[in-house]
């Protein structure tokens, strides 16, 4: 293993054994070196790695800490990678997304609060198919984040928010604009919401992903075309 995967290692070792908690501060570097039996550009380098994925938050002149550690600053990165990405990737990122997104949305119908369910609904409610493409992204960014939220768990809401981030959904919509196309969103984001308020977890599911899926059969034609 090299000096510098080491020294990861070991600060990781650190965070996971509780010896450092999200806000806390490093010990100086000299002291974190030699407690670890490490050199200081070892230790530099580690620090600077941990950084870049939002593990440690080095503060000029203050020190370094451990981040909140929260998953939408762990996983920030993946949106990254996802946006550098081709036309042909976005089909592998979709299918991720149906498989993922299709069972949160099952269960959003089982776990949903009635306040949750009633917020979904005033955004369908709230839109129709006068809308721009633009205004229709906004929406659709709002509509499938809601829906995510309710099933409780933040890794999974965070995940399926970067591998959803908006520069890959305005790719996708600023080429959807075949005749019926907003109707056709609207009608299914409104009988999702309906099978969610019926706390039909097995049709919500099953509706997601008929959905996502007809996003990414028109991203293989248009791979082709």
């Amino acid at each position: 293993m090299a000096v510098t995967d080491e020294a990861i290692e070991k600060i990781k070792a650190m965070i996971v054994s509780g010896e450092l908690s999200p806000g806390d501060r490093l010990p100086p570097e000299k002291e974190l070196s030699d407690r670890l039996g490490l050199s200081r550009n070892s230790m530099r380098e580690a620090v600077k790695a941990l950084e870049v994925i939002r593990v440690l938050d080095v503060r000029r002149g203050d020190g370094t800490y451990v981040t909140s550690l929260e998953p939408h600053l762990l996983l920030e990165a993946i949106s990254f990678v996802v946006d550098m990405h081709d036309d042909d990737s976005m089909l592998e990122i979709f299918a991720v997304r149906r498989m993922l997104e299709s069972q949160a949305t099952g269960l959003a119908a089982t776990l949903g609060t009635e306040e949750a369910i009633a917020e979904l609904v005033a955004e369908i409610d709230g839109i129709d198919a006068s809308v721009t493409i633009e205004e229709l992204v906004e929406h659709d960014i709002r509509f499938h984040r809601d829906i995510v939220r309710m099933a409780g768990n933040a890794y999974l809401a965070s995940l399926i928010e970067h591998l959803s981030s908006q520069t890959v959904r305005a790719r996708v919509w600023r080429g959807l604009t075949e005749g019926g196309a907003v109707e056709r969103t609207l009608s299914e984001h409104q009988a999702i919401a309906e099978a969610i308020a019926q706390h039909d977890s097995a049709l919500a599911t099953s509706l997601t992903t008929a959905h996502i899926a007809g996003v990414e059969r028109w991203l293989r034609q248009a791979a082709s075309a």
